[in-house]
């Protein structure tokens, strides 16, 4: 959804190519390749570290955006590294390129499922309240990766790291 909404905002569409869509977008001298990938989610890294072959980009300049059942819905949190955090996507990602050193976006959709039920959950829609603020989402994290590009990981992991509102309000005047 993340992709969709860049491509669209910049006016690019996405062609089917080997392991997925790809759609390409300049901004302030900057090539962005933005990949879907087409194979299943646990075996992304076959398109990952194809393209990354194929475009001759080193794992240090990728950004993996992906969803987080760990982080409530409306999260993002972007690392410049890291584990897998039980996400068998980047655990795939991060084994066929042989390193976990390339940043990565997390954006929260919770954990609102019960025991067994976590792929009809995955898969499943989100409601019209969490509809609603995927644009807004998308504006935050389509921002925090240009800021990466152009200005460092620091700057923008500042810049996008968050949690929902809800979260932020239960704060008591102490913790604030």
């Amino acid at each position: 959804m993340i992709l969709d909404a860049w491509a669209q905002a910049s006016n690019v569409v996405f062609e089917t190519d080997r392991y997925g869509d790809l759609a390409t977008v300049r901004d302030k001298g900057r090539e962005f390749h933005l990949l879907k990938p087409s194979t299943y989610m646990n075996l992304s890294g076959n398109a990952v570290r194809y393209w990354l072959q194929k475009l001759d980009i080193p794992p240090s300049q990728l950004m993996v955006i992906c969803d987080d059942l760990n982080l409530p819905f409306g999260s993002v949190r972007m690392r410049k590294s890291g584990s897998d955090g039980g996400h068998n996507g980047l655990k795939n990602i991060c084994e066929l390129l042989g390193t976990s050193e390339f940043p990565r976006c997390r954006l929260g959709v919770g954990h609102d499922f019960a025991y067994g039920q976590q792929v009809d959950f995955v898969l499943g829609k989100f409601s019209d309240e969490q509809k609603a603020a995927i644009p807004e989402l998308a504006e935050k994290v389509i921002g925090g990766v240009r800021t990466w590009a152009l200005a460092g990981i620091e700057r923008a992991m500042s810049q996008v790291n968050s949690r929902p509102k809800a979260e932020k309000a239960e704060k008591t005047p102490l913790e604030a």
